[in-house]
């Protein structure tokens, strides 16, 4: 069958996005005002796969001018294909192939590709993984997330019951908040402290994103006396409430503030999503694994996922 490729423009923005909100693997992330908000340290590359007129694919992608390189996204923790429904795996291999003869002609030399993990398709997604493996890729990175699967949820562990008992005799207070200020002073606190970085999104930027979509992105939070002591920015898709970030303040840390926050959110505000997943515990491309953080994650129940990368040259 004859696939085109073409490269997207903001004339396609409604198509783009209209497609993405119909497809089986598609999430906010991938709506054009989301993957826009940082057009200036990203150059668009996306693209979009055509089969007699009919959209059957899209790659949210950017280009390394200089390095020659494709990446499904730089900017954003996972990419791939977003597929049709009904597009099926032979087609899934054309498709990659297509890319592949599109690379050549543009003088790209390597595809950094990081797919969709199952957890947020709406049903069975994975036949890039497959054209990917038939094409030649290698896996180059593997992150391991934790994930809680509602229909099978495990209990608590016993450290983390003490934890959440200390907040709550203590009055901690769990509250869907819009005050990311005092949330951001904390995390960008935590993090310089602890790791010596920095949040990916600025204050701004969480703002924006959150006034975009505000049915996707919310803010809770632990209050004690009415000051903020800890914070879970969630980003919700159909099937996923995603922990993007999770940070306490010395004080919220020693009550178990966090741990209650986490059990009101579990059994309570996401009760009914199918998954609820902390994010990864692992840096440099996953060869190092935070024990520490891991186990702190699987005493609420959650288990393992893993968030992969791989490369293909060209």
């Amino acid at each position: 069958m004859p696939i085109d490729v073409i490269k997207y423009n903001s004339n396609m923005k409604a198509e783009w996005d209209a497609f993405v909100e119909t497809s089986k693997n598609g999430t906010f992330l991938f709506m054009r005002n989301y993957m826009e908000y940082h057009s200036d340290r990203f150059t668009d590359h996306s693209l979009m796969f055509y089969c007699n007129n009919r959209l059957l694919a899209v790659l949210p992608a950017n280009i390394r001018e200089s390095e020659k390189t494709l990446v499904s996204h730089g900017g954003l923790t996972y990419g791939g294909f977003v597929m049709h429904p009904d597009t099926k795996t032979s087609e899934i291999i054309e498709i990659t192939e297509e890319l592949k003869k599109y690379m050549q002609k543009s003088g790209i030399k390597h595809l950094i590709y990081k797919p969709v993990p199952h957890i947020y398709s709406r049903i069975p997604s994975e036949e890039p993984l497959y054209a990917l493996f038939h094409a030649g890729a290698k896996l180059s990175a593997r992150s391991i997330s934790t994930t809680i699967d509602n229909r099978e949820r495990l209990k608590f562990s016993q450290l983390r019951k003490r934890c959440i008992a200390k907040a709550a005799k203590a009055g901690i207070e769990c509250q869907e908040s819009a005050d990311y200020k005092k949330f951001w002073s904390i995390l960008t606190t935590i993090l310089q402290e602890r790791h010596n970085s920095t949040p990916v999104h600025t204050q701004e930027e969480i703002k924006l994103l959150h006034n975009r979509f505000p049915r996707n992105i919310k803010l809770y939070t632990a209050e004690s006396k009415g000051e903020t002591v800890a914070g879970i920015v969630v980003y919700e898709t159909d099937t996923v409430a995603h922990f993007q970030y999770i940070a306490a303040s010395d004080e919220g840390c020693s009550i178990g503030a966090l741990d209650l926050l986490i059990a009101h959110l579990i059994e309570k505000v996401y009760a009914n999503k199918q998954y609820i997943d902390f994010g990864t515990s692992t840096e440099q491309g996953g060869t190092y694994l935070n024990e520490g953080l891991i186990r702190q994650k699987e005493g609420f129940g959650g288990r393992a996922v893993v968030y992969d990368t791989y490369e293909l040259s060209i």
